[in-house]
């Protein structure tokens, strides 16, 4: 009973406080906005920023010259404009287009009695990483469209009749198409699954949980700050002399502080659920129980924190410390999937990596409650540590 009076003797003294309001409910909200924002804007425009500008100059103007054109602007890489070949290369010259791409008069002209469509010309870089990737681009479907007019040709020598040609040549682009097609889809679900492990169809998958660890532990600052006040006015050192064993009053802080960021987490799961379509409560058993380790975890350090500050000021500076060295590690403000190497191999270490995977293994891989117990036992081991350490460091100073 007594450690319920305490925990709620701290809960009211903070809640007495409407900017704890602002700090701890209003804040994280404007962030999970700007930040889901922000990775969807920042994903669209990747993909704009993806595509290479060519500009399309066609003396020809033919059927070969044309399916040319069909099959080059059917891929979504290029950005194919057709203009004129002075203006073309006045756009080149600016940096507009990053290459001409110049169909001949003569291309395709005698490809029905000849086993070639003859040459076109690419004006770019081709020392440049883009020069090279957009050569790369060109070849593929050019080389599909000769070599079908080689197929036509050398079927119709064969035969001995020209009228053969087409459809031979025809038959041989069919052929490509579908091989094509079969690679595309097996590119597309390779992209679809890449984009899946990033925030899969929604950012706030991404940005509502980065936000949710990251609030939690600048939510230290308020619950913290009470055990350093009560140290510096000896309200602490009174109850010591009292009936109250030293374990109670720990325990009644620690229940404080996990209470207060046990509810700014439901907070902003349900807000995520019913307002950004965050579909936490696809497993809400799988969800509660990784609220709480995290909120135990949060509580642990909180606790730490609490008695090793020697004032508001120190309690400020850990607790950033701490919100950024954990959030940065461990994925919550971009995935560490993206990243590589010993960063990303470390941050899988942090206990905030532990609480993001538990949470998108539900939201995003769709997974359920076997998949989060092994970051929920990661979160307890160290809130295990830290509330150890927190303990010795109360007994030490003999507050």
């Amino acid at each position: 009973m007594r450690i319920l009076d305490l925990a709620t003797k701290d809960l009211l003294q903070i809640f007495r406080d409407k900017k704890s309001f602002l700090f701890l409910a209003a804040m994280p909200i404007i962030f999970t906005l700007f930040m889901g924002f922000a990775y969807n804007s920042g994903e669209d425009g990747a993909e704009d920023d993806a595509r290479i500008s060519v500009a399309w100059v066609d003396e020809a103007d033919n059927q070969f010259s044309e399916l040319l054109f069909e099959r080059l602007d059917e891929n979504t890489a290029l950005s194919l404009v057709d203009m004129e070949e002075a203006s073309a290369m006045d756009a080149l010259a600016r940096g507009d287009m990053l290459g001409v791409l110049i169909i001949p008069s003569a291309f395709g002209e005698q490809a029905e009695g000849t086993s070639a469509l003859g040459q076109i010309t690419l004006v770019t870089d081709t020392l440049s990483t883009e020069g090279q990737s957009l050569y790369q681009l060109l070849r593929v479907p050019v080389s599909q469209l000769a070599s079908a007019v080689e197929i036509g040709t050398l079927t119709a020598d064969v035969i001995g009749d020209s009228a053969e040609f087409s459809p031979a040549f025809t038959l041989a682009l069919e052929e490509w198409d579908e091989h094509q097609s079969r690679s595309l889809v097996r590119t597309e679900k390779a992209v679809a699954q890449e984009e899946e492990s990033w925030f899969g169809d929604n950012p706030y998958n991404q940005a509502s949980p980065g936000i949710v660890v990251q609030f939690a532990i600048i939510g230290l600052i308020t619950s913290a700050q009470i055990l350093v006040e009560e140290r510096k006015n000896r309200t602490l050192q009174r109850l010591m002399s009292t009936a109250m064993r030293t374990w109670e009053i720990v325990a009644g802080h620690i229940l404080a502080m996990f209470t207060l960021a046990f509810l700014q987490i439901a907070l902003l799961v349900l807000f995520g659920q019913w307002v950004l379509d965050v579909n936490y409560l696809h497993a809400p058993l799988a969800t509660l129980l990784i609220s709480a380790a995290l909120g135990i975890w949060v509580a642990s350090m909180g606790l730490l924190i609490g008695v090793v500050a020697k004032s508001d000021d120190q309690v400020i500076l850990f607790s950033m410390v701490a919100m950024f060295f954990f959030s940065a590690l461990g994925g919550t403000w971009f995935p560490l999937d993206v990243s590589a190497g010993g960063f990303a191999a470390f941050g899988r270490l942090m206990p905030s990596y532990a609480a993001m995977n538990g949470l998108q293994n539900i939201l995003i891989r769709g997974l359920g409650l076997a998949s989060i117990w092994q970051p929920v036992a990661i979160l307890m081991i160290y809130a295990l540590g830290f509330f150890m350490l927190a303990l010795w460091r109360f007994r030490k100073i003999g507050v």
